[in-house]
């Protein structure tokens, strides 16, 4: 009798293996599935199908490397897409999911989207409920040619203004009122870097979030985007931390030269040194590469920053992580802990 050989584990697929643009059945965690009344659209012979095969055809073409979209196939009114965070930006590495419907009377009106936030807000356009607060959408004042035409207008125009106009190097300046404070830069540019430190601080949160619970019919593709780069988002914070870097710009050849650092603020350095061991240990779970050694080296590093230059403590006002007493012994032991490092069975 001829012994089976046990089938070998199937690899991993690489970001790059992933379709930009691909259709999918499973529709059962959309934001808007209960939208147009569970209508399917699929009459061919309607203005609507037509017009939004047009879309698809337009998306299927022209999507840069930086975002994924993903169609259903029963429901051709629905969407998904995420967008990867640019480099020399405080998302740099997040990912951001975007659900989108169009409505029946579509491109008359412009698609609603709702975005994934956890809970956070981490851009003055993007809302803590999901609300996308863009002039192209309709959601915000605009000029009349930055507002939605339904002759002009499309899905992918809406993609891109999100990438380049809101997940940008400096999104505080999307405040309301911030660009008439131009005569006060100092200051105006202060607030922006302690902005970009709150921004980078919910990126990642946000990324632990989707490590825990991605979005349907993209399970794959989060989990090989943090597997190819958690190791530079260990090193990334620890720069940023350090003040060597300026946040979003860790492995960025364009990257602005500073002979004095980076000031980082207390705060910022009291978030990261309580949430890192959560997300290192995330990271690595999902296949990181990082050693063990290097990952204790960097939380280390973490409580010996000096903060004598450090802005007056100021809570996170979404979500304090800060806790109380022992910070350093209680972290280092969920660090060693999270990497194998520590023994946790109890002495005879």
């Amino acid at each position: 009798m001829v012994q089976e050989r046990p089938e070998k584990p199937m690899e991993a697929k690489k970001t790059m293996e992933f379709e930009r643009f691909d259709g999918v059945e499973d529709d059962t965690d959309h934001h808007f599935r209960d939208s147009n009344g569970g209508k399917r659209f699929n009459d061919s012979r309607s203005a609507l199908y037509k017009t939004i095969m047009k879309e698809w055809k337009i998306l299927q073409n022209n999507l840069p490397e930086s975002i994924y979209v993903r169609v259903y196939e029963r429901r051709i009114d629905l969407m998904r897409a995420v967008i990867v965070g640019a480099e020399g930006t405080p998302y740099h590495d997040g990912l951001f999911f975007f659900d989108i419907v169009f409505p029946s009377d579509y491109p008359n009106h412009p698609p609603k989207l709702y975005y994934y936030s956890f809970g956070y807000r981490l851009n003055p356009n993007l809302y803590r409920n999901g609300t996308v607060c863009l002039s192209l959408l309709n959601t915000w004042h605009g000029k009349k040619e930055e507002t939605w035409n339904p002759c002009k207008s499309s899905i992918l125009q809406v993609l891109l203004s999100i990438q380049a106009l809101v997940l940008n190097e400096k999104p505080y300046f999307n405040e309301p009122g911030v660009e008439g404070l131009s005569f006060f830069m100092i200051n105006v540019e202060k607030k922006s870097c302690v902005y970009n430190e709150t921004a980078y601080f919910r990126t990642c949160k946000t990324s632990y979030q989707l490590l825990r619970r991605p979005p349907r019919n993209f399970e794959g593709f989060v989990s090989s985007h943090f597997r190819e780069r958690g190791d530079r988002i260990i090193k990334a914070g620890r720069e940023y931390m350090s003040g060597r870097v300026r946040i979003g710009y860790y492995s960025c050849k364009s990257a602005p030269s500073s002979s004095s650092g980076v000031h980082v603020s207390r705060d910022f350095k009291r978030w990261m040194k309580e949430f890192s061991p959560d997300f290192v240990q995330a990271l690595r779970q999902n296949g990181g590469s990082a050693s063990n050694e290097a990952g204790l080296t960097i939380i280390r590093n973490y409580f010996y920053f000096r903060s004598d230059n450090a802005d007056e403590d100021r809570i996170d006002p979404e979500e304090s992580p800060i806790k109380g007493g022992g910070l350093f012994k209680s972290v280092m032991g969920k660090i060693k802990k999270s990497l194998g490092l520590k023994k946790t069975g109890k002495k005879n």
